[in-house]
């Protein structure tokens, strides 16, 4: 049974979110919060194995509580936000700071049936992070304690990132797909590459409309690669990075020697929105040897089908490692179909990129 926590400062949205949660037989809600330092009360008292985090809250803002627990009783925190800008804004603080994922109530608060069973899924990934978070957190911990400290080149906190210079590029574009925990870690992945990064990357991370623009400029502030979300017919550039918008889909086409930028509704049947599949296919029916594809943390199987097609036509894969997911599910998928060449850590991604540039 996974016990769950519910902070937030509207007695309708408890109810509601209490309603939603008491649905699943293997979830149970041991209690509730009407602010953070209530939160921190109840965290201590009732040792949920995840909790929902409101943001905007009196005596204690989420983003505060969010930062104790993480500090001194940590645990997978899903924060709950609201569907405008300025809430993606502080959400991906609250990303930053270590919450593993969020769910974004519509208008009024209201959350749909979709939007229900995204927040069960969520609560049931997150969930069995709850020993890894603890046992980083005692890493941490015993680190500071020994005074230990590491040099890691370009921030990249694993391989360094450097260009191999007896080898020629032989590919010149890089699809990214990522869902559930995906901020944080395309952000570990951009951070660590160089100002002259020599390709563009196309990024599909499952996240709102609302959320996407915040988030390359979050992003474009962070890294020394050009981060901005993606346009229509806009051409892609080296040492650039694009993120779809959030409900559409994005494909690159070569045209006149050219990579340029189609951002569309179609399919508007897809689950996913924007989808990493359809950005995976695309890039391979239409770059084949010279993309390298990406599979980052996320529920379900999405960017299976897209990297079946550029493996077909040449392309390199590359899948985050189980240990370092938030949910192992979008990477597993393609490594379960032997779709994968590397399997790699999330410190190690920015690296294994550039590696594989040249590969």
């Amino acid at each position: 049974m996974i016990k769950v926590l519910i902070v937030d400062d509207s007695s309708f949205i408890r109810r509601a979110l209490l309603d939603i949660l008491s649905k699943d037989t293997e979830i149970e809600v041991v209690g509730t919060a009407a602010n953070g330092l209530d939160a921190l009360e109840a965290v201590k008292k009732l040792d949920p194995d995840v909790v929902t985090m409101d943001i905007e809250m009196p005596k204690m803002d989420g983003v505060t509580a969010l930062q104790h627990i993480m500090r001194d009783m940590p645990r997978p925190v899903l924060m709950v936000s609201s569907l405008t800008s300025e809430g993606a804004e502080i959400t991906l603080k609250a990303m930053e700071a270590g919450a593993l994922d969020f769910v974004a109530k519509g208008g009024m608060g209201a959350f749909t049936p979709a939007l229900g069973q995204e927040l069960i899924q969520k609560v049931k990934a997150v969930s069995r992070r709850r020993k890894a978070l603890a046992l980083r957190a005692q890493f941490r911990q015993a680190a500071a304690q020994a005074a230990v400290t590491q040099t890691h080149h370009l921030s990249s906190g694993g391989r360094d990132v450097l260009r191999p210079q007896s080898r020629r590029q032989t590919r010149d574009l890089v699809a990214i797909g990522v869902s559930t925990g995906g901020p944080p870690a395309v952000q570990k992945v951009l951070t660590a590459l160089p100002e002259d990064f020599p390709a563009p990357i196309l990024i599909a991370q499952h996240m709102p409309a609302t959320f996407t623009g915040p988030f390359a400029a979050r992003l474009d502030g962070m890294c020394k690669i050009s981060v901005k979300e993606a346009e229509d017919g806009e051409k892609a550039r080296d040492g650039w990075a694009y993120v779809c918008p959030g409900g559409r889909h994005l494909r690159a086409i070569a045209k006149l020697n050219q990579r340029t930028l189609v951002v569309s509704d179609e399919p508007k049947s897809a689950i996913y929105k924007p989808s990493a599949s359809e950005l995976m296919g695309s890039v391979g029916e239409q770059f084949g040897n010279r993309a390298v594809g990406v599979i980052l943390t996320g529920m379900g199987s999405d960017g299976c089908t897209g990297v079946e097609i550029l493996k077909k036509r040449g392309g390199r894969a590359l899948a985050q490692s189980e240990a370092s997911c938030v949910v192992y599910g979008m990477p597993k998928a393609i490594v379960d179909a032997g779709l994968a060449d590397e399997i790699l850590e999330l410190d190690d991604i920015a690296a294994g990129i550039m590696d594989n540039l040249y590969k």
